[in-house]
């Protein structure tokens, strides 16, 4: 309503973050909570983005990826994003090809072992088995074994002080990316040339959640349960009948969960809140917290905050969250 005094840029400029006035070319891009300079890029699975003008242009990767996640006491978000939380002391096929009617043999098979980690009988994934024909990895105690030979996949093994990553190619079908942290958490990224079904936990990868409970037996099961006991590697291990809540079963732990797991929800991670929905990371977080019992409660719960963590790298948000006296890196 009135004239005030004051700075503006004249016609043609902008003010940029550091309050200077630059062309339009110069404009730098945002993305969650940083800014990004003319030409910089960020990469998702299935996206290079490029900043332009200050407007984010983006562009297909010839190779889409997707990412199938197995952490804690038995949670899994599939290939297509569906969420559940599973129990059982048995070995369950995590994902594997072949799985067509006439199609008997498969290019890789990756086999999950459950072991008790808390008195309410929650387990938690410690062992890892991968089958690539003649070449197994088996994944235990925090470090792996190899053996066999197959000369038609090609692999490397990568260490750091988190994680142990294994690079697979099998030549025209897949590129697999393996992430394990040595304990309970392990990552499947997957791109593939051919339509090849896939099966297992981790779904069929059709881009359609709604179908991701198919049972070995090629029917969509009712339920989670269902579906899990479908894919035991021996059918004379036990079935699931029930999802325990191991903070129902142990309440003194549960307040001291919510508080440890709320950094999720706290100002360290709040450049993701708005790219990854923190709740499923949260609650998974307080459960799994309740759950171990018997020892390793920091571990189980630094395992699901660290999740939290790479689903936001995952979009390009690098969050720095460990301290010595919080998770520290080993």
């Amino acid at each position: 309503t009135k004239c005030e005094s004051g700075c503006v840029c004249t016609d043609g400029l902008y003010e940029n973050l550091d309050g200077r006035c630059v062309p339009a070319e110069e404009c730098p891009c945002e993305y969650g909570g940083l800014a990004y300079g003319k030409g910089e890029q960020i990469q998702t699975e299935c996206e290079i983005c490029t900043c332009t003008k200050g407007k984010w242009k983006c562009v297909q990767k010839s190779k889409c990826s997707s990412t199938c996640s197995l952490y804690g006491e038995g949670h899994i978000t599939t290939f297509d994003g569906q969420r559940f939380v599973f129990d059982g002391n048995c070995e369950y096929i995590l994902a594997m090809d072949g799985c067509s009617v006439n199609r008997l043999v498969s290019s890789f098979k990756i086999v999950t072992e459950n072991v008790i980690c808390g008195k309410s009988g929650v387990t938690c994934s410690r062992s890892i088995s991968i089958y690539l024909g003649n070449l197994t990895f088996i994944l235990r105690d925090e470090t792996f074994t190899l053996s066999g030979k197959n000369p038609g996949v090609q692999y490397k093994v990568k260490k750091n002080a988190l994680h142990l990553m294994f690079d697979i190619i099998i030549p025209g079908k897949y590129n697999m990316t393996l992430i394990w942290n040595k304990h309970m958490n392990f990552f499947i990224k997957i791109s593939r040339e051919t339509q090849e079904t896939i099966c297992g936990l981790c779904g069929n990868y059709n881009g359609n959640m709604k179908d991701d409970f198919e049972t070995r037996s090629k029917y969509v099961a009712s339920n989670e349960l269902e579906f899990v006991n479908s894919w035991k590697e021996n059918p004379l291990c036990g079935d699931v009948y029930f999802v325990v809540d191991p903070c129902s079963k142990n309440p003194y732990r549960k307040s001291w969960a919510e508080k440890t797991c709320s950094i999720i929800n706290s100002q360290v991670f709040s450049a993701c809140h708005n790219k990854v929905n923190r709740m499923p990371y949260y609650e998974a977080c307080v459960r799994d917290s309740c759950g171990c019992d018997i020892g390793g409660d920091c571990e189980c719960m630094c395992d699901a905050i660290a999740v939290y963590a790479m689903a936001c790298l995952d979009k390009g948000i690098c969050i720095d969250w460990r301290t010595p006296e919080f998770c520290r890196k080993f």
